[in-house]
């Protein structure tokens, strides 16, 4: 069975290349038939208000089911001066244990120039602790990302080594989600006593 796979596009800007990355992610993991269904979060699109305020537009509960039926993910981090950006940390401010508990993660970064590492080191220190979302050992980082995953053919040799790389990126992904639904349902994830990390 193919997993279902939320890729979550961390960039509060509407139109942003985070999402424009997720899209073509999504498409590839279609498009290579690895899924079930992928679908993407759009932080910018549809932004969650910044924890603890009121969720008046509902997104939330949305996001919340989708994030539960699926089997792995894709964080797409945006670096915003050095870091990871705000929308994304505050995801995880609502995101826990139920939705992201012992599923694969890949971890994906994004950046016009050519850093983008930084924010996902920044990610594996902090974000999983209550989450336990588990991060591959395996990364992507999408440098001048304005060049990259553009309709059409690629437009120089990095795009192409870029997408040849995605792919192999989104295979493996896949074998860490078809492992680790086995884990996840040999786990207590209801035992209130350790609902928090250490």
């Amino acid at each position: 069975m193919n997993p279902n796979i939320v890729l979550i596009a961390g960039s509060s800007q509407l139109d942003s290349q985070s999402a424009k990355v997720a899209r073509y992610l999504a498409g590839r993991l279609e498009s290579l038939a690895l899924c079930g269904w992928a679908q993407v979060i759009d932080l910018g699109a549809d932004p969650l208000p910044l924890w603890p305020a009121p969720d008046t537009r509902d997104s939330w509960p949305q996001y919340r089911e989708l994030l539960r039926e699926a089997d792995a993910l894709v964080v797409i981090a945006p670096e915003w001066h050095g870091m990871a950006c705000p929308a994304l940390k505050n995801f995880f401010l609502y995101a826990g244990l139920r939705e992201l508990g012992h599923k694969p993660a890949l971890p994906v970064g994004v950046s016009a120039g050519l850093g983008g590492a930084y924010p996902l080191a920044e990610l594996r220190a902090s974000s999983y602790k209550n989450s336990r979302i588990a991060y591959l050992p395996e990364q992507l980082v999408v440098r001048r990302v304005e060049a990259m995953f553009n309709a059409g053919h690629p437009t120089d040799e990095d795009d192409q080594r870029l997408r040849e790389r995605a792919d192999w990126a989104l295979h493996m992904l896949c074998h860490y989600a078809a492992a680790l639904r086995g884990v996840r349902e040999r786990i207590d994830l209801q035992n209130p006593a350790y609902a928090n990390g250490m």
